[in-house]
C-alpha cells in the first residue's frame, strides 16, 4: 500500500522548517530530499530514515523497521511531534553526502 497525499503533504508540512524540502516519488512510495539531499523514505504512511551513526544518541529509544521486504533496517520516524523529527532531518542533511550526479549518455 502506498502513502496517502494527505499523509506526504502532513510530513512536507511537518519538515518544512529543515531546509528546501520537495518530495519525489519512487520505488512506488515517496522519497523526501532536503537541501537535494534523500533524507526520508516514506513507506505506507511511515516515515523512516536511515540509521546513520550521528542519530545513535537521539533515536535510541526509536522504534525501528523495514520499508520494503529485503531492505536494510531504518528508524521510524515519529513526525506528530514536530521538533524532534525537524531535529533528526536537520543533523541528517549535515551527515548525508549529495548524490552524486547522473552520468551523461
Amino acid at each position: 500500500m502506498a502513502c496517502t497525499p494527505e499523509f506526504v503533504d502532513f510530513v512536507v508540512a511537518q519538515l518544512a522548517d529543515a531546509g528546501a524540502v520537495r518530495v519525489r516519488k519512487m520505488f512506488g512510495d515517496h522519497l523526501l530530499y532536503v537541501d537535494e539531499k534523500p533524507t526520508v523514505l516514506l513507506c505506507d504512511n511511515v516515515a523512516y530514515v536511515k540509521m546513520h551513526p550521528a542519530l545513535e544518541a537521539c533515536m535510541a529509544d526509536a522504534e525501528t523497521g523495514t520499508p520494503y521486504p529485503g531492505a536494510k533496517l531504518h528508524y521510524i520516524l515519529d513526525v506528530s511531534h514536530r521538533a524532534e523529527a525537524l531535529r533528526v532531518v536537520k543533523i541528517l542533511a549535515e551527515v548525508l553526502p549529495l548524490p552524486r550526479p547522473r552520468k551523461k549518455r
